[in-house]
């Protein structure tokens, strides 16, 4: 797939994740919509799961996610992908997961994730990780979109009155 059409492909997704979060009032079928929609529209995402800081703990924990079930519910800052988003706030591109020391495998089959910070009043709060079964997978129309969703989310917590999520 082209970039222009991938990215036509992702800038549609905006008015799907809208319509979720206008309609969806329970937070947790709210994020596992989304997951749902990501993983089943944009081809490359294999694996889409949102982890949130799990109370006053160094630690993230899986709130909803699509594709294969992970060993991974729990996750320390610091330790993986996930873990080092929780401690940089940087969204965090792998091309090769085998290049990195600081992986966790989820899945032998993953090529390639993705990791954006979910910031809520501007403190990183959680994350949403995308897992590729394609090297190379990422770009930064993906960053775009994921960012776009977890600035939905975001506000959708506020909407709620969720804070905090665990």
């Amino acid at each position: 797939m082209n970039t222009f059409a991938k990215k036509m492909k992702l800038e549609n997704l905006k008015p799907i994740i809208d319509e979720i979060c206008a309609t969806t009032d329970n937070f947790d079928t709210l994020l596992f919509r989304i997951c749902e929609v990501l993983k089943s529209e944009v081809k490359h995402y294999d694996w889409v799961g949102f982890y949130f800081k799990n109370g006053n703990k160094r630690e993230l924990k899986l709130k909803a996610f699509a594709g294969l079930p992970t060993d991974h519910e729990i996750i320390p800052f610091g330790k993986g992908i996930c873990g080092q988003v929780a401690e940089s706030n940087q969204n965090f591109v792998v091309d090769d997961v085998n290049a990195q020391d600081n992986y966790i495998s989820c899945n032998i089959n993953v090529k390639s994730e993705i990791v954006i910070p979910l910031f809520y009043e501007k403190e990183n709060i959680g994350q949403i990780d995308i897992d590729s079964n394609t090297l190379n997978a990422f770009t930064e129309e993906d960053e775009d979109i994921l960012t776009y969703v977890n600035y939905k989310v975001a506000t959708k917590i506020k909407e709620l009155g969720v804070f905090p999520i665990f």
